[in-house]
């Protein structure tokens, strides 16, 4: 039998950042995100963060196998979009390899992008151009891209592991602070609930052949708390839940909200996620359990938008967040209660 056996232990955020290892390129990519989000502050703009897409728990330090969260993020990338057109920049957090805004609508295995593109040959001179029937809607979608490239208003970061996330999230949010309430946190990503510590990993590949294995994680460390107390106390912060249970949506997403305090937890049951959400949220006059309100947002399978287009619910989650952000960066109101 083959056993990598650990005494699970509860992290703290600190004693996490004590004894795990940051990602090779953190410097380079906080550069980034501080010369990015100090030319948004000089240009009075609001700045979303979104997280987007699964973390990997690697079982070794040479990493062959690993564990996995399920998430194509679908919906870090839609609502990125939404945001751009919300008149927000954008820092784009994702998964290596999950979908991206703009690019997005061409999956590899869903609406292939050689697909809209078609050989054309003049005077023997092959040229290539966009088949007819799709030419208006990449058209939209190229015109989109080119513009929010141009302004300079999206800014991308990719993570693979759940350490790659917990360095980039705590980094980002601590150049995000100088916004104050004009940063909002949108966080989207599918985040390992458990790891395990590179101190008690494997050096090479596990060998198999040996019988069962067992491993013991830890419990990756609660970072909301440290988020909102310490790297960032005055952004608008927004949490997702999501159950495969109904009845558990609210009761888990408002329990999250009672225990870190901050503004917003989004709740979507697994096979319902793309017709409607929850937003579980505390009213402006305190934090009693009676002043929790859950608001349902809700569209249908066969919804179009303005455009003839197949309605997005993130675009409605979008709107709704725009409006009490807004109403955050307008104030008076207090700071939810930790």
């Amino acid at each position: 039998m083959t056993t990598i056996d650990s005494q699970q232990s509860l992290f703290s955020a600190e004693s996490y950042f004590g004894t795990q290892t940051p990602p090779p390129t953190l410097d380079q990519d906080i550069a980034g995100v501080r010369s990015f989000v100090h030319r948004q502050r000089d240009l009075g703009r609001k700045v979303v963060l979104v997280t987007s897409g699964g973390t990997t728990v690697p079982l070794e330090l040479n990493v062959v196998r690993f564990l996995d969260n399920f998430s194509a993020g679908t919906r870090g990338a839609t609502s990125a979009e939404y945001f751009l057109k919300a008149g927000y920049a954008v820092i784009f957090m994702h998964r290596q390899f999950s979908l991206q805004p703009f690019s997005r609508h061409y999956s590899h295995s869903t609406n292939p992008f050689l697909d809209f593109l078609e050989i054309e040959t003049t005077a023997d001179t092959p040229r290539i151009t966009a088949t007819p029937s799709k030419y208006d809607h990449l058209l939209e979608v190229l015109t989109a891209y080119k513009s929010v490239q141009q302004a300079g208003l999206l800014h991308t970061l990719t993570f693979v592991t759940i350490n790659d996330y917990l360095w980039l999230l705590r980094a980002v949010s601590q150049e995000l602070s100088v916004l104050g309430r004009n940063a909002l946190y949108y966080l989207a990503a599918a985040v390992s609930d458990f790891f395990l510590p590179r101190q008690k990993m494997s050096e090479h590949k596990i060998q198999s052949g040996k019988g069962s294995l067992l491993i013991e994680m830890d419990q990756v460390p609660k970072i909301l708390q440290p988020l909102i107390d310490e790297w960032t106390p005055d952004g608008f912060i927004v949490s997702f839940k999501l159950e495969t249970d109904p009845a558990l949506l609210v009761p888990k997403a408002r329990g999250a909200l009672e225990r870190y305090g901050h503004h917003l937890v989004i709740g979507n049951d697994l096979h319902r996620r793309k017709y409607e959400v929850v937003f579980v949220s505390r009213g402006h006059h305190g934090s009693a359990a009676s002043d929790v309100t859950a608001h349902w947002l809700r569209i249908s399978a066969d919804a179009v938008d303005a455009r003839g287009h197949a309605k997005e619910i993130e675009e409605d989650i979008v709107a709704e967040l725009s409006k009490r952000h807004q109403a955050w960066v307008d104030g008076p109101q207090p700071r939810p209660p930790g």
